[in-house]
């Protein structure tokens, strides 16, 4: 055989198959042996069957066999399966003692080899030499201590002889080197075979001493229960949850436990157990004590155990959720909320505790909006569920001070404490309570609850204290200047409420005047002062000349029910139309259109209704570009414009464009007598807008409409029919 360069043998190159298809024809097995067989050249023959007849010829036969195996040994004596084949065949040959002496020139060589040791050990017993394989088990055990066969084995073999004392000796001596649990296990069925109860309790006790695992425990209480000893095997459970404590503590332990003592029929132990469980472990551990004590209470409890099954699981995950985020505020709501339903006090107070003791970390309000309301329900929880009105006052108390006041502060927390101190009848409290509220840090809500609370006590003079306060932190709420004046009016002095509506009127800044205006008008109306009101009216069309103050003005003209009201409130609309005639938005002159319409239609004559159908207008559609932000173009765009009449007259090209649409109207409907009415209709157009006809073309691409781009002489005909592509709806 070829060698490399370090004088190893080369092995042959394999072959690598590129083509892994199945062949079109497939050989079996049967095929290739019979092959196989066929090419033989040469058959070998097996050798004779030799039959040794005469003594002479076994003692030649013995020594060229042990000769060979003495040859074999000393090639390689390292190698065992050459002494175990010389030991057997001394075996087969009935020589016991040369066999023993094979064995034990092979231990002599390599000591540790466990197949010599059984081998040496089986032909002992087979020879029946009780006292010779007892010593060479001694021999194994006592050399090789760890291997756990040697010692099933030995003891095997004294159970077998019936020598129980020998066998329990031997299970001793293995156990002194603490063994794996099988071991355990292996002498505590053996003394349960014979009886001994005691003996195996005992081993139990050393066994879960020296494996110290959970299951090993259960075994031990299964094993008592099984031998109906109720009270060792609760003892062995107990000492089992003794000896874990709560850091190395197993929900496997506590659920055989309840099971336990649910086969005995001890459903509040059960129970109790369930509970601890729940309390002592954490959520990851729970989830089988979970399915297992909802079992049971579906088993054996009523409704009030499988709410509290509930009730303890949420508690629990509620528990879990706080512990990975103390700020979450809604998962306190919610645990807090199931506590106040359970009905313990000091457990509620004690998760109120600790979640108001998580104060968001930034002072900015935002943050502090859901804070803020652990404090409140706090409160609430104290005074109507606790009855405490002690703890009440501190819990407002501490939650004032805790808030940032020059930063920002929460009015409703001021005022539930108010109303609070109200209610325990302690009114001169609440109100200096109000009064530092307002001097730390004014807010509307503030004043307005304060006055809210005196309106209800009927203290009229502080609540006008209370609004002069009021107007001086805040001028520009017209809220408060309405609420003043409608204050005044409920108390019937009604110069005072004119006065409060004229300051209010001259504030240089006010954040919604119109609501003023509005309430001043109607608080002159009910006064029925139509002198003031129109003078009121007036005043405000000085500062606007808004479409609806307009149409107001002349409803309430209208609702005086004079005589002249119908021709008042005509002029009126006359007067809003003229003044609208310049208004860019052309909606609000539409508007007031149509309201001065309505009124004819209602009180007017028919020329009245004639007339202002000839003032409507007519809406127009129309195009325009549309612009990106860059101010690049992006298209067209429709939308609806009103043209009325005056901007007609304005604008003489719309009507050539309408009467262009009427001649185009008239040429589809008589196709014969195009080319004699053409000439003579377009003719008309320029002799009545004097101006000459160059061109026309038609646009039907977006509006289906005809529109004629006529060339004149005026220059602002030219830009308002080139600017324009309308369609007229009548």
């Amino acid at each position: 055989m070829e060698t490399d360069r370090e004088g190893k043998p080369k092995m042959p190159k394999v072959v690598k198959v590129k083509n892994k298809m199945p062949a079109t024809m497939q050989i079996t097995a049967e095929q290739l042996l019979r092959e196989a067989k066929e090419r033989q050249l040469e058959l070998v023959q097996p050798p004779p069957k030799q039959k040794i007849s005469d003594p002479a010829e076994l003692a030649a036969y013995r020594l060229r066999k042990r000769k060979e195996f003495e040859d074999n040994i000393r090639k390689n004596r390292s190698v065992m399966t050459n002494w175990l084949k010389y030991a057997a065949w001394e075996e087969s040959t009935k020589e016991i003692q040369r066999a023993r002496s094979v064995y034990e020139r092979a231990l002599d060589v390599d000591h540790r080899n466990i197949t010599v040791w059984l081998k040496y050990a089986e032909m002992e017993m087979k020879s029946r030499q009780i006292n010779h394989a007892r010593n060479l088990w001694d021999r194994a055990v006592t050399i090789l201590p760890r291997v756990n066969q040697f010692w099933y084995k030995y003891t095997y073999m004294e159970e077998m002889l019936g020598h129980i004392a020998g066998g329990r000796q031997v299970f001793e001596r293995w156990m002194e080197w603490q063994p794996e649990e099988q071991a355990w296990h292996s002498y505590i069925n053996f003394e349960l075979r014979y009886k001994e109860l005691d003996r195996a309790r005992s081993i139990y006790e050393r066994f879960v001493l020296i494996h110290p695992d959970v299951k090993n425990w259960i075994k031990y209480a299964r094993f008592e229960e099984k031998n109906s000893y109720v009270k060792s095997s609760r003892n062995v459970y107990e000492r089992g949850v003794e000896f874990f404590g709560d850091d190395n503590i197993s929900e496997q332990l506590f659920i055989a436990f309840a099971k336990f003592e649910e086969g005995q029929r001890e459903h509040e132990r059960a129970r109790v157990i369930y509970k601890y469980a729940l309390d002592h472990l954490s959520k990851e551990k729970c989830e089988e004590i979970y399915k297992s004590y909802t079992i049971h209470e579906k088993k054996y409890g009523d409704r009030e155990a499988i709410e509290d099954v509930i009730v303890s699981k949420r508690r629990f995950q509620y528990e879990e959720e706080v512990k990975d985020n103390p700020h979450n505020y809604d998962a306190w709501f919610d645990y807090l909320r199931l506590l106040e339903n359970d009905g313990d006090a000091d457990q509620v107070r004690e998760i109120y505790e600790r979640a108001i003791a998580n104060v968001p970390p930034s002072q900015e309000k935002r943050h502090w909006r859901r804070y803020i309301y652990l404090w409140i329900n706090y409160a609430i929880y104290e005074e109507l569920r606790a009855e405490d009105m002690d703890r009440t006052r501190q819990v407002y108390q501490a939650c004032i001070e805790l808030l940032p006041h020059k930063k920002f502060t929460f009015a409703k927390v001021w005022l539930m404490f108010a109303k609070f101190e109200i209610r325990q009848k302690n009114l001169q409290t609440a109100r200096k309570l109000l009064g530092v509220a307002i001097g730390k840090c004014p807010k509307d809500k503030l004043f307005r609850g304060y006055i809210d609370l005196e309106i209800q006590l009927r203290e009229f003079v502080r609540c006008r204290i209370l609004y002069e306060k009021f107007l001086e932190y805040n001028q520009e709420n017209c809220t408060t200047w309405m609420k003043f004046a409608e204050l005044e009016t409920t108390l019937g002095d009604i110069g005072r409420a004119r006065a409060v509506y004229e300051l209010a009127l001259g504030q240089a800044k006010l954040d919604m005047p119109e609501n003023v205006w509005k309430a001043y008008i109607d608080f002159e109306v009910e006064q029925e002062e139509y002198d003031n009101t129109h003078m009121l009216y007036r005043r405000l069309l000085e500062k606007t000349q808004h479409v609806k103050v307009w149409i107001s003005f002349a409803q309430y003209e209208l609702s005086t029910g004079g005589e002249s009201c119908i021709s008042e409130t005509r002029k009126i609309y006359k007067e809003a139309h003229k003044s609208l005639k310049n208004c860019e938005e052309k909606e609000h002159r539409m508007m007031l259109l149509e309201s001065w319409k309505e009124f004819e239609f209602e009180h007017g004559d028919d020329q009245s209704q004639a007339d202002i159908e000839k003032q409507m207008p007519k809406k127009v559609k129309k195009r325009r570009p549309v612009h990106r932000a860059d101010g690049s173009e992006a298209g067209w765009e429709e939308y609806f414009d009103y043209i009325f009449p005056d901007d007609e007259a304005v604008q003489p090209n719309l009507k050539l464009l309408a009467m262009a649409k009427m001649w185009k109207k008239k040429q589809d409907d008589k196709p014969d007598e195009i080319e004699e009415e053409d000439p003579k209709e377009m003719g008309s157009l320029d002799n009545e807008n004097g101006q000459e006809r160059n061109d026309a073309d038609e646009n039907n691409e977006n509006t289906d409409t005809s529109n004629r781009d006529t060339g004149t002489q005026s220059s602002s005909s030219s830009t308002s029919s080139s600017e324009s592509d309308s369609e007229s709806e009548t």
